[in-house]
Order: structure tokens, then C-alpha cells, then sequence
């Protein structure tokens, strides 16, 4: 098993983070590996709006699909995203956007996922772990093109 985590500072709103990865049809424009996104299912369980989602990652000859279950709770500012098919045999990512002051927030990210076998880790497992690293740096990109780039105030500045 794989588990990456990362928490850091975030000159974007706790909202609109939520908002920018909540939009998963956006991230083939800009998320590493990612070749394209279809949401085939969008419903409301609990006052959470609930996705179903099949991704498409590849590099050079290499092309997967992964389908997941997508929990969105605006209020709580989480995201959860369970695996259910795919090239995995296990797969969790989990968001939290914590507010920190007037336009900003920490964005906390955690992603656990294992492969099938020694043979496909092998092929895959670098590029996707590589990959991996990269995803939080390009949302906080992503957010700085749609929203505007802004800098976070140090807490003594607050």
C-alpha cells in the first residue's frame, strides 16, 4: 500500500478550493496523467452531492480507466473519493480545505492505493507516485488561473 499526504498553505479560500476540485470535469485541462474524465452518475444523499466518476490516466502507451465514488460536502469542505473499479486494488483520496483567514486556507490531502500486482507496480507504480506528488501544487496552479494569483499572509500580518 501507497499513502501520500500533504498539507500546506493555500492563498484561495477554503470554498473556492472546494469549488475547483469538485469540478472534476475540469481536470484534464490540468491534472498530471489525466486524460480525461466522465461523471456517469450525480445524485444528492444526505445534503452531500455524490458522483460517480470514470478517469482515464496514461503516459505514453500506457492508458487505465478508474472509476470511483465521489462525496462532496460543501459545508464541511471535504471531499472523499472511494475506488470502485479499476486497475487498483484499493484506492482512497480524501480533501479537507480548512479556512485559515480572509481568502485563504490549508488544503490537506491524503491519497492511499495499491496495485494488483508486482508486475504492474512496476510499471506504473513510479509514474503514478510521481504524479501523485505533483496533484496538489497543480490544483493550487489551477486555482491561481481561474481565481487570480494572490499570496498568503503570514499570521503575524492578519
Amino acid at each position: 500500500m501507497h499513502v501520500y499526504e500533504a498539507t500546506h498553505p493555500v492563498a484561495h479560500s477554503a470554498d473556492e478550493m472546494f469549488a475547483l476540485v469538485a469540478r472534476v470535469e475540469d481536470y484534464p485541462k490540468f491534472l498530471p496523467l489525466c486524460e480525461g474524465l466522465e461523471v456517469t452518475r450525480r445524485e444528492e444523499r444526505d445534503g452531500k452531492e455524490v458522483l460517480v466518476a470514470t478517469m482515464t490516466v496514461g503516459y505514453g502507451m500506457i492508458h487505465e480507466s478508474f472509476t470511483t465514488r465521489v462525496h462532496l460536502d460543501a459545508g464541511a469542505h471535504t471531499i472523499l473519493v472511494e475506488y470502485l473499479d479499476g486497475p487498483f486494488t484499493f484506492l482512497e483520496n480524501r480533501w479537507r480545505f480548512q479556512p485559515t483567514g480572509v481568502g485563504s486556507c490549508e488544503v490537506a490531502f491524503y491519497i492511499a492505493y495499491a496495485f494488483p500486482s508486482r508486475l504492474f507496480e512496476r510499471l506504473v507504480g513510479a509514474l503514478f507516485a510521481k504524479a501523485v506528488r505533483k496533484y496538489t501544487s497543480a490544483f493550487e496552479s489551477r486555482a491561481d488561473a481561474v481565481y487570480g494569483p494572490k499570496t498568503v499572509a503570514l499570521a503575524s500580518e492578519q
